[in-house]
């Protein structure tokens, strides 16, 4: 430092000097040491992630069936922060819901889902058939990778003026019914086998199903594409007699005002709708969104996000919310799955595949 001094100030070399240029030297020194200082303390408040690098935001692209989009405005943040807090890095959504047979086609189709919730597990089947999702999904999450639960609801205009009182009712002369379509929306399908199992599962025959699920079908007046569309339909268009749908959706549609009035009733022969969730390996480890999306699927199996489920009208699985909610959700007398009916791939077979039951049953309708 002192042969810097005396190169840029050379008078600095006379005695006389030399105490001033020691002291000056010292005083740069100084300066120095406690500019590196401030320098270390600044980058210290920047947020850092556990490679000690700045965390970089990161964005997950979760698609979902139509009727989750409340539930998921209260869960997103409740997660932002946790991760926020416990990984110092913000994560950002990207919500995309639509009916689950459409939301799984997108996918297949180059829909960089992260993660996708859908209506049932046919549709993420669909998804890892076509190698976006490995094999063996169902038992990578707790409760057969099942995080929401629902039963098939039906609502009518004030006063019940056609007198509806279960699924059988639906088939009688002069009821106009509004459902979604099974070809576009899992809603669609889930009501379909509604209206099925309520005879086989109560003793009765494929015939007798066939009879009545057809009768149910020549009243339907319009076949919407998801289960929210069905919903507008009926409640602000005012169309049709009664709604079949979610029972999570119209009690959603009571909390909002919408189902003022409306006669609410949920058969005590039903279907247990299970809605299942998956990360979509491939898109994943492509984005290198793999840790926080798999942290969010974990997440959605908390309590305190499973509680928010419940809120908007899904069923509890967890036995604490079971106990909380049991005077919003009261059992079934009857309660049939999937399982009992067949299994996801014999059903699409005989009932949803192009020509099988359901479009035979369209044909019969249509003028010719």
């Amino acid at each position: 430092m002192l042969y810097f001094l005396y190169k840029v100030f050379p008078e600095l070399k006379q005695p006389k000097s030399r105490t001033l240029a020691l002291l000056l030297a010292i005083s740069l020194c100084l300066s120095l040491v406690m500019s590196g200082c401030v320098r270390d303390q600044d980058l210290q408040t920047t947020p850092i992630n556990s490679q000690g690098q700045p965390a970089k935001p990161v964005e997950i692209n979760l698609v979902s069936f139509s009727v989750t989009r409340a539930a998921y405005a209260n869960i997103i943040p409740l997660f932002q922060q946790q991760w926020q807090q416990q990984q110092n890095q913000e994560v950002r959504f990207r919500l995309s819901t639509a009916g689950s047979n459409t939301q799984a086609q997108a996918v297949v189709n180059g829909l960089p889902a992260d993660v996708v919730h859908l209506s049932l597990a046919l549709d993420i089947n669909r998804i890892q058939k076509a190698g976006l999702i490995k094999r063996g999904w169902e038992q990578k999450l707790p409760n057969q990778s099942i995080i929401t639960r629902t039963v098939g609801a039906i609502v009518t205009r004030p006063n019940n003026p056609k007198n509806i009182q279960t699924w059988s009712d639906l088939g009688n002369p002069g009821v106009s019914v509004i459902t979604a379509d099974p070809k576009t929306s899992g809603i669609g399908r889930w009501n379909f086998l509604a209206l099925w199992g309520s005879v086989t599962q109560s003793g009765g025959t494929q015939a007798q199903a066939l009879d009545f699920v057809t009768k149910v079908y020549r009243n339907v007046s319009v076949l919407t594409k998801d289960a929210r569309e069905a919903t507008d339909i009926f409640f602000r268009r005012r169309q049709g007699d009664v709604l079949i749908n979610y029972e999570n959706e119209l009690r959603l549609a009571d909390q909002e005002g919408m189902a003022k009035d409306t006669y609410f009733l949920i058969p005590q022969v039903n279907i247990s709708i299970d809605n299942p969730i998956a990360v979509v390996d491939k898109y994943v480890d492509r984005r290198g969104t793999r840790q926080v999306a798999e942290a969010f699927v974990k997440f959605l199996y908390s309590l305190e996000a499973q509680r928010e489920f419940a809120k908007v009208g899904f069923r509890p699985f967890n036995p604490t919310l079971v106990s909380e909610f049991s005077h919003q959700y009261p059992p079934i007398q009857k309660l049939f799955t999937i399982q009992a009916l067949g299994g996801w791939a014999n059903l699409q077979r005989k009932f949803f595949q192009d020509g099988g039951i359901f479009d035979q049953i369209q044909a019969r309708h249509r003028v010719p």
